[in-house]
């Protein structure tokens, strides 16, 4: 039987990790630990509850009695939180922009990070976010840190938007991808950074499956450096 691995996936917003994870997850029979999605939760939450997201009493709070499942259904993935299924509301762009002023929170990040490794800790996890390979899970198996340019991250962002029937302007939402790169890149706690060991990948002119066979190749190559069959 092959080793399970962790694999780690970092890289800014936009750049196809939960499309990627997702999918190298049903490729390889992991489980996809959607680690963004648990930050855009917290924000749904704290946007519900009129949370400011500097208020760091109030975000533990509400970070000590949350419940997050991730559900497979018909080849779909769906957020639960607390029972409900939040997989659309997490994803406006509203949320989108108090996710990264909650996710800079000291005690939200501590909080998920302990729920992300206890999830993880046993491999068979494919785990996408900023710090997952630095922070999280800094031994992993194998890392990969995703990119692409900030036009076509937020080009990519635009069409999922109004696919989902959501409209918004395509300058705009480059915008709030290159804001978003800001925000990630300079806060204090666990900045968005490569670790010196991820495989980088630049998407901008490569298509999903492309990337998918490349990261499938390195976890079959890791694999069987381990011992795996």
């Amino acid at each position: 039987m092959s080793r399970k691995l962790i694999v780690a996936i970092d890289g800014p917003s936009g750049a196809g990790k939960s499309t990627l994870s997702k999918a190298l997850a049903k490729r390889t029979g992991y489980i996809n630990i959607d680690t963004g999605a648990m930050y855009r939760a917290v924000a749904l939450l704290a946007h519900r509850q009129r949370i400011d997201p500097t208020d760091e009493q109030a975000l533990q709070r509400l970070c000590s009695s949350l419940v997050i499942e991730f559900v497979r259904e018909a080849g779909q993935e769906r957020v639960l939180v607390n029972g409900e299924d939040v997989s659309r509301q997490i994803r406006t762009p509203e949320i989108s922009r108090l996710t990264a002023k909650v996710a800079a929170c000291p005690v939200v990040r501590d909080a998920l990070v302990r729920l992300q490794r206890k999830l993880g800790q046993a491999g068979g996890v494919v785990l996408e976010g900023r710090d997952i390979g630095t922070v999280v899970f800094p031994h992993a198996e194998v890392k990969f840190f995703l990119s692409a340019s900030a036009e076509e991250r937020g080009r990519r962002r635009h069409e999922e938007l109004r696919a989902a029937g959501v409209a918004v302007d395509l300058q705009q939402t480059i915008a709030e991808v290159e804001a978003r790169d800001a925000a990630d890149s300079i806060r204090e706690h666990a900045p968005l950074k490569c670790a010196e060991d991820a495989v980088v990948i630049d998407s901008t002119q490569m298509s999903i499956d492309e990337v998918l066979e490349l990261m499938t190749r390195e976890i079959a190559e890791k694999q069987q450096s381990f011992g795996g069959e």
